[in-house]
């Protein structure tokens, strides 16, 4: 009883739920469970699964376990007996289970008045079972013809259920990303590839890594919790927000949409740490001299390169970083039909994919649809922008800071349906602006359609190859 007024008091404090303070116990755990990993020479795909089950049943309770077994027998049990389907029976069955727990717990609501529940660790899940799958598939293709990534990821031979069980639920990995390939995280557990104790570049240690993580995710921690009581969602419905003017309402979404940031970049810089600490993040040298380690395979968020966002295109390399990469090699690349280029249809079908697989709110469809039309607006402005001759400095110029302040208005005015969630706060939050961030993407892209720029003129030397 003790403990839990002690639990009550410590939440209190923070401002969150006992079971959000819970789940970040848990989840702070995760670096040094992961820490461990790295003296483990043997079993380590048996402690990943045991000690990824026993933080998920900590957090969330038994029945989380039980949840996440579904897609993880969904996609172990199609690959191996059919391995010529067992990407698309994954990619239906498992995305189909994840949409229903999204519709029976209604967890948006939950995380809205301060809840949590297994559907975010879930939504991770679904993305590793879905890439083992369609990579295994891929095995039995002819090397000829495939993307890089396709060359990369495949899986010629299947693993074990217990390296199966080690990959989806690696030290708690799957609360909250990133997502990574199984093929990397197999060279990672047999010290294989650039974690082979025999290559010539020695290891790095991975603690000034984890410490520049833990630092970051402290200042972005101290940030929410500094913005979050200025800026609160409730005040979109209260009287004031109505009295002000067009640009303070516009000043004041953009404000919400900073702020709610920030709780992300925290839970995302906790994640890079145990990522960092456990030795898989690492993902090779730089060319710099003399060489430092990469950590890209644990890095989920470039901060300043989404708040200072030059183009919105950048955005997708930016945020929420390795499941855009999901997106784009499992989605995005694959509805791209052989000999075409991809077009504003891939763009649409690519976000709508990741809308769904968010929750079945009106707020998120929204909000991914508008992100479709407002990355495609940046890039008529960035094309205009290319147009303009190199002596033409200043106009060049002026383009770019238009189109970063295009992005910042556009993301932040979008980003209101994917904190507020409903339709009629949604549509309450853009009408209070007078629909401005959907007006003006649809603009650009009319006017891109009719005013097309020149193509600027490409080098000799690269004519002539």
């Amino acid at each position: 009883m003790g403990t839990g007024v002690d639990m009550e008091s410590v939440a209190a404090i923070l401002g969150v739920s006992v079971p959000v303070l819970r789940f970040l116990m848990c989840f702070i755990a995760t670096i040094p469970v992961s820490w461990a990993c790295r003296f483990i020479r043997r079993g380590r795909h048996l402690y990943s699964a045991l000690t990824g089950a026993l933080l998920s049943y900590l957090s969330f309770g038994f029945s989380s376990n039980l949840h996440f077994l579904v897609p993880i027998s969904i996609g172990y049990g199609s690959m191996l007996f059919c391995r010529r389907h067992c990407g698309r029976i994954t990619f239906f069955v498992a995305f189909g289970y994840l949409i229903g727990c999204h519709v029976y717990y209604m967890s948006g609501d939950a995380w809205k008045q301060g809840g949590i529940d297994a559907t975010g660790a879930l939504m991770v899940l679904t993305l590793k079972v879905i890439s083992s799958a369609v990579n295994y598939q891929d095995g039995l293709l002819k090397e000829d013809g495939l993307r890089e990534a396709q060359k990369k990821n495949r899986l010629l031979n299947c693993p074990s259920f217990v390296e199966y069980l080690g990959y989806c639920l690696c030290c708690g990995s799957h609360f909250a990303g990133p997502v990574y390939e199984i093929k990397d995280y197999l060279d990672w557990a047999e010290n294989k590839g650039v974690w082979s104790p025999s290559s010539e570049v020695f290891r790095p240690s991975p603690y000034g890594g984890m410490l520049r993580a833990l630092a970051q995710a402290a200042l972005c921690l101290g940030m929410y919790l500094y913005l979050a009581s200025r800026f609160p969602l409730s005040r979109f419905s209260e009287p004031i927000y109505q009295e002000w003017g067009f640009w303070v309402r516009l000043g004041y979404q953009y404000m919400s949409g900073f702020t709610a940031r920030w709780k992300y970049y925290f839970i995302w810089s906790i994640s890079e740490a145990s990522l960092i600490v456990s030795g898989l993040g690492f993902s090779g040298w730089s060319d710099s001299e003399p060489p430092k380690p990469k950590w890209d395979r644990a890095k989920n968020v470039d901060i300043l390169g989404v708040e200072f966002a030059k183009s919105a295109a950048e955005l997708p390399l930016r945020w929420n970083i390795q499941v855009s990469t999901w997106l784009r090699y499992y989605v995005y690349e694959r509805l791209i039909q052989k000999g075409k280029k991809p077009g504003f249809a891939q763009l649409l079908a690519t976000q709508t994919v990741s809308a769904v697989w968010h929750g079945l709110y009106a707020g998120y469809i929204i909000f991914f649809i508008h992100s479709a039309l407002f990355i495609a607006g940046s890039k008529v402005i960035y094309r205009w922008q290319q147009a303009i001759p190199d002596k033409v400095l200043l106009g060049r110029e002026a383009l770019i800071i238009v189109n970063m302040v295009y992005t910042a208005l556009a993301l932040n005015y979008a980003c209101i349906g994917f904190m507020v969630l409903s339709l009629r706060e949604t549509l309450a939050a853009f009408g209070s602006v007078f629909y401005v961030g959907t007006l003006v993407p649809i603009a650009l892209i009319l006017l891109g359609s009719v005013l097309k720029p020149p193509k600027p003129s490409k080098p000799r030397a690269k004519k002539e190859q």
